[in-house]
């Protein structure tokens, strides 16, 4: 018997992972597939935007989700049960395709594909990673150097390893496809550049495709047929490399925290969606994203933001006996998010939400 193919979809907090599989399945030719959604925090969204969507092929019982955690670091606990589950159904997949946390290193979950349970049922087809170009233009996942020089002068103890680019790197070792999306917000040039870093951050040639607004033909991400689970142990991560070494190097998730934000209705879409970019800013959030009330509407609104980039949307009605009320995940750096930084986050957004954003901004 034939083994299912699985589609690992990877990538950095908002590079638009969801996006390119809400539109895979839009365009999925007969395929029947299944997916696990797996998020960093307790608030699950990209599942619930997914079962929202009103695609036909995507339907609740199509979609697991993962929340509170991160499948990389509880393979045995979380993936292996939700796959076996998965593989019992009598209406068994074509293809499984699983969307990764942001912060998720796709090492060790590719690598559970080798275990007895997995092996002589389902093959990894590929790893899709996905990068967000205009951040990378931007500079967001790289070091830098005068900076790290000065504090290495003040303190030679300071530990300088940049979580963001160990992990943006990490991503692209393990890819068997790299997309660069959100080519449509940087020029010629700037995406250019973007291919090079990308390029020099993996010891292989790995085919790169470019994209724009998640859209791609089904077929380059589906059926790569690359079998990464026996190709994984040659394409370390960070974590992995300096524990052959006997390094102490704590795993990139401790790294990074979330919490979730509850509101009432939002007073005032466009100035909320106007501020949003300076509270990421002055609280350097790395993701935010959510559902929001909007008084008068039938439908909740999607909100998703990162760095200066802010998109809400309308996404389905709410559901009979449904709370309706804002809900928000905030991401950012673990000792950036102390307790006393977690509050005016959570204030400043709750009015924003409630009052109206330039009510807050006075």
């Amino acid at each position: 018997m034939s083994k299912i193919p699985a589609t690992v979809v990877t990538g950095f907090l908002g590079a638009g992972k969801t996006t390119i599989i809400r539109n895979m399945l839009q365009n999925a030719g007969g395929r029947k597939i299944a997916l696990i959604i797996n998020e960093f925090g307790d608030l699950g969204v990209d599942g619930d935007i997914l079962t929202g969507c009103g695609i036909e092929t995507c339907s609740e019982d199509d979609v697991v989700e993962l929340t509170n955690g991160c499948i990389c670091c509880t393979v045995a606990d979380d993936f292996i049960p939700t796959m076996e589950k998965l593989l019992a159904r009598p209406d068994a997949p074509d293809h499984i395709v699983i969307e990764t946390s942001g912060l998720a290193l796709p090492q060790p979950l590719v690598a559970a594909f080798n275990w007895p349970e997995m092996k002589t049922r389902v093959t990894v087809d590929g790893v899709v990673t996905v990068v967000d170009a205009a951040a990378v233009s931007e500079g967001r996942f790289a070091e830098d150097e005068d900076r790290v020089a000065a504090q290495r002068l003040a303190d030679e103890s300071l530990d300088h390893d940049n979580p963001l680019e160990e992990l943006f790197e990490d991503q692209l070792r393990a890819a068997d496809l790299v997309v660069l999306n959100k080519a449509d917000l940087i020029d010629a040039e700037a995406l250019a550049r973007v291919k090079d870093e990308v390029g020099q951050k993996t010891a292989r040639s790995v085919r790169t495709v470019v994209s724009e607004l998640g859209r791609l033909a089904t077929d380059v991400l589906l059926g790569i047929r690359a079998g990464t689970e026996d190709l994984i142990a040659d394409r370390k991560s960070h974590h992995e490399m300096e524990h052959e070494t006997g390094e102490e190097h704590d795993h990139d998730h401790d790294e990074f925290e979330s919490f979730v934000v509850e509101a009432g209705a939002l007073a005032d879409r466009e100035a909320f969606a106007a501020a949003l970019p300076e509270l990421l800013s002055r609280y350097d959030i790395l993701r935010l994203k959510g559902f929001a009330e909007v008084p008068g509407k039938t439908m909740r609104l999607v909100v998703q933001a990162v760095g200066k980039r802010v998109e809400t949307y309308f996404d389905r009605p709410w559901k009979a006996g449904e709370t309706r009320a804002s809900r928000l995940v905030v991401i950012g750096l673990h000792d950036g998010l102390d307790e006393a930084t977690r509050a005016a986050i959570a204030g400043d957004l709750a009015q924003m939400i409630e009052t109206g954003a330039r009510q807050a901004a006075e």
